[in-house]
């Protein structure tokens, strides 16, 4: 802890960020390599819906500042989402270990440093890996998600969407991949191909180019994630008995190799909490916190349609009560309509080796407001667990930008064992309910079934029955002004069929959402 006396510059900063009501702790104003204990970085609590940033180089320390933020969270009862990429954030549930460099970091920033793990529960993509299993139906995804995954183009995107239309109205529920696959193979038979004449066509070159990467897809073990039953995104919301927030940590080392399936799969639960939650406004405190990994690879090639879905939700989710924080290297990495949604900004240290690195450097320091620091040297110059930081104020205000060293985080700094990590997973009340996969009749049974039975001949139209011989005088008109032509209508055999089809297209069409996900009833 510096003993020399704070700088007017140093106590400006940190009036900033003097707020009444509850808020998390971030450390302390770093000025010239001396750390003030004095001058507290703070976020406050009521503000975390308004999103963030957390960026900067590999090893600069992102995921422990992450660690950091998330345990502050939990201990005011707030849920949090973590994605867990390297396999390191599982370490959040144990106490962490004292003395080394976690004493002498929480001296030199004033933080009274204890100990302690948080509630946590282990998730993994449809089993693939260590955790609860997540899986989702493939109607739930939806076609704008899948075509992300799938790597579509936007033309192909709009013809998976046609499948998904024709699905919906049919009533052919699309649980996994088999029932996917089942319904575009039938849709290019002549059989699918009159079906479509109403309402577009298929191609056979783009069913072909889908049902391909559906096949790869598959092949990669991708296929497990999914079907049934699909995960309630409700479950990311609970408490534990002692009023702490749960950490909710996706495992995803088993899956490193498909991060176009995790990216776009984090999306999803976004979608599904979105459409899920009702309006809340500005709360106390958020309801969850979502941490956002490796963002860069959500807006990687990603399609109009696509990217003005994703701004959407991120700009409307906050009425939610939910807060998102994406983790990425630059902020370039992030389209400048998501950009301007993110009010809280943690920036570690940039490199600037190339050109490239120069020019995204220049583009980071001129997204923060304006500062007595020198943002070029300072981003370059900063250390391990050090970042410049701006946040909101109560009062929905940007903070002065401060150069802050972080404190330690309180959980263990690295992984538990895989053992207790297991113990964890058998233990939770989630696994009996989601660690078991189903496979109900769906599309594919039906079009098989279909394919088994011949079909029955067209029988020939019925005789018109011989007009009724009219009595008293009564005269057609008179009837049909009293309802006989309605009545006739509604008894003849055509109509009654029409109308059951239409009745039955109404009742199994499904609602849904921005992302094309389907609109779950809870």
């Amino acid at each position: 802890m510096s003993s020399a006396p704070t700088p007017q510059s140093v106590r400006e900063i940190a009036d900033g960020y003097a707020f009444t009501g509850p808020a998390l702790d971030l450390g302390a104003v770093l000025l010239d390599g001396t750390a003030y204990a004095d001058a507290q970085v703070r976020i406050p609590l009521a503000v975390l819906n308004r999103h963030g940033l957390v960026a900067g180089a590999t090893g600069t320390g992102k995921t422990k500042t992450l660690q950091l933020i998330a345990e502050q969270l939990s201990a005011q009862g707030v849920p949090v989402f973590l994605a867990d990429v390297k396999g390191d954030v599982s370490g959040i549930s144990a106490p962490g270990a004292p003395g080394g460099r976690t004493a002498t970091r929480a001296a030199e920033v004033g933080q009274s440093w204890a100990a302690q793990g948080c509630p946590a529960e282990f998730y993994a993509l449809g089993g693939m890996g260590a955790g609860i299993p997540v899986r989702a139906t493939v109607t739930d995804f939806g076609p704008l998600l899948l075509s992300k995954v799938l790597d579509l183009n936007e033309t192909q995107e709009s013809s998976l969407s046609l499948v998904f239309h024709y699905a919906d109205r049919r009533g052919l529920e699309l649980f996994d991949l088999k029932d996917l696959t089942a319904v575009i193979a039938h849709l290019t038979s002549p059989e699918g191909k009159e079906e479509l004449k109403g309402i577009g066509g298929l191609s056979p070159a783009t069913a072909g180019v889908i049902l391909r990467a559906l096949t790869v897809l598959e092949n990669e073990g991708a296929g497990a994630f999914f079907g049934e039953p699909a995960f309630d995104t409700a479950d990311l919301l609970r408490t534990a008995p002692d009023g702490r927030g749960v950490v909710s940590v996706l495992e995803l080392p088993a899956v490193q190799d498909r991060p176009r399936l995790f990216s776009t799969f984090l999306m999803w639960l976004l979608a599904d909490l979105y459409q899920g939650l009702p309006e809340v406004g500005d709360l106390d405190k958020p309801k969850l916190v979502f941490f956002f990994d490796e963002a860069h690879l959500l807006f990687k090639g990603a399609s109009k349609a696509f990217l003005e879905a994703i701004t959407q939700t991120v700009r409307l989710i906050r009425s939610k009560g939910v807060g998102i924080f994406l983790v990425t290297q630059t902020p370039k990495d992030v389209p400048a309509d998501v950009l301007a949604q993110l009010g809280n900004r943690v920036q570690h240290a940039l490199r600037a080796f190339t050109p490239d690195d120069a020019k995204a450097l220049k583009a980071t320091v001129s997204t923060f407001p304006r500062s007595s620091y020198d943002l070029g040297a300072v981003l370059t110059s900063l250390g391990t667990g050090e970042a410049v930081v701006t946040v909101l104020s109560e009062k929905g205000a940007p903070t002065p930008v401060a150069a802050t060293r972080l404190r330690a985080p309180q959980s263990l700094m690295g992984p538990i064992e895989p053992a207790a990590l297991q113990a964890a997973v058998d233990a939770s009340p989630l696994t009996a309910r989601y660690r078991d996969a189903i496979d109900r009749e769906s599309a594919y049974e039906k079009l098989a079934a279909r394919a088994a039975v011949p079909e029955e001949p067209v029988p020939a139209p019925e005789p018109e029955p011989a007009p009724r011989e009219e009595k008293n005088g009564e005269k057609r008109e008179e009837r049909e002004a009293a309802g006989g032509l309605l009545g006739s209508l509604l008894n003849n055999p055509t109509v009654k069929s029409f109308a059951r089809s239409a009745g039955r297209q109404l009742g199994q069409e499904i609602s849904r959402s921005l992302f094309g996900t389907s609109k779950r009833r809870r």
